[in-house]
């Protein structure tokens, strides 16, 4: 289904709905004006600056433990919906959950599995309350079309010695610095809607190409490798581990993959937590924060029972999971990521119409009060 149609069924989808939030005309932060205190453990380290792009940035960090619970004076239940339950980067929910990091703030926080053009009418409506996913075209198109939904929080991006990203088969005479991308075949379970349109653009462009010149072929998860190896795609971007099974291989060329130190995804809010209830959204935050801090804070795979510990949560293999370096995982949003992914939902030719700005889209007011910090306005 192309964007513009999937925009238009969301749309309908939140007219029929009873209690509707439309977005702020003027596209302000959506949760407004808030009391923000210091926070005990979240210090100077605990904030970084949004434009800073190095790739070797620190990510921003508190103590362990921090920051800690502040219990909602009346219990509150949210429903937050994710895409699968078994991926890495879900790992610090089903980890605060098991932990009853929830459960501190007062939260009974309930997960449940369902695609982003599913979710995005029920979140828009009130009938979910979060969305841990990321600003794919979709949300972008049901933003534009008035759905009143913000980026609040990052996940993550890859950590050093990961080569999940685009490979390409090398041809007699080629190199990973040589290879030309222009004219070829591209094999990928993901679709031009998604984030990775971003970092693939960027691997086209050192190689001759961009996103209308390569043919893309979507594939299952299993068939991936499989096109690359025996030939019926020249390049495909492989995910977390499957990878491993080209890396070193002289025939195979590595060629780029998520920007260090710029998470793509993380947690979308809807009115429910960024109007009606912004207690809750920042408890939510709060607690993924102190999980982050508590237990995913370094090389979280250094640690065997942790590893397995993760392995059960996620229903995989223990081995499997530690063979890839660790995710190095990140609340903050970067200044610029929603431009970036907008110009490549564009150039794929997935969007059309001027870009939205950044504060229509991203929203750092809530992470940055559950740390104690104090944004400039």
């Amino acid at each position: 289904m192309r964007p513009r149609t999937t925009v238009a069924a969301l749309l309908t989808a939140l007219a029929l709905g009873a209690g509707c939030s439309a977005a702020p005309e003027d596209g302000a932060p959506a949760a407004g004006p808030r009391t923000v205190r210091p926070v005990a453990g979240c210090g100077k380290g605990s904030w970084t600056d949004p434009a800073d792009l190095a790739p070797d940035r620190a990510p921003a960090r508190c103590a362990k433990g921090a920051p800690a619970p502040r219990p909602l004076a009346k219990r509150r239940t949210l429903t937050v919906a994710t895409g699968t339950l078994g991926a890495e980067y879900v790992a610090p929910l089903r980890l605060a959950l098991a932990r009853g990091e929830f459960r501190k703030e007062g939260l009974d926080v309930r997960l449940k599995v369902l695609p982003t053009p599913d979710a995005l009418p029920l979140l828009a409506k009130g009938e979910l309350d979060a969305l841990w996913a990321a600003p794919e075209a979709a949300v972008v198109g049901g933003v534009n079309g008035g759905f009143d939904i913000r980026w609040v929080a990052g996940n993550f991006s890859p950590g050093p010695g990961s080569r999940s990203g685009l490979w390409a088969r090398l041809k007699d005479g080629e190199s990973a610095s040589s290879v030309s991308l222009r004219g070829t075949r591209l094999g990928t379970m993901i679709g031009k809607g998604s984030v990775i349109m971003y970092p693939m653009a960027t691997a086209f462009a050192g190689h001759g190409a961009d996103l209308r010149s390569v043919a893309f072929q979507q594939l299952g998860s299993a068939d991936v490798l499989t096109a690359l190896t025996g030939g019926g795609v020249d390049s495909a971007w492989l995910l977390d581990p499957v990878w491993r099974r080209v890396d070193g291989n002289p025939e195979y060329a590595f060629l780029g993959g998520q920007p260090r130190g710029e998470p793509l995804g993380g947690a979308l809010y809807g009115p429910n937590l960024l109007q009606r209830d912004p207690d809750a959204g920042v408890a939510f935050l709060r607690a993924y924060i102190r999980t982050v801090n508590t237990y995913f804070a370094g090389d979280y795979k250094a640690d065997g029972a942790f590893v397995a510990e993760l392995a059960r949560l996620l229903r995989t293999d223990a081995k499997t999971l530690a063979s890839v370096p660790s995710l190095r995982m990140d609340w903050e949003i970067r200044k610029g990521t929603a431009a970036r992914l907008q110009r490549a939902y564009r150039d794929s030719g997935v969007t059309q119409g001027a870009p939205l700005p950044e504060d229509r889209l991203v929203d750092r007011g809530l992470y940055a009060e559950a740390v104690g910090h104090r944004l400039r306005r």
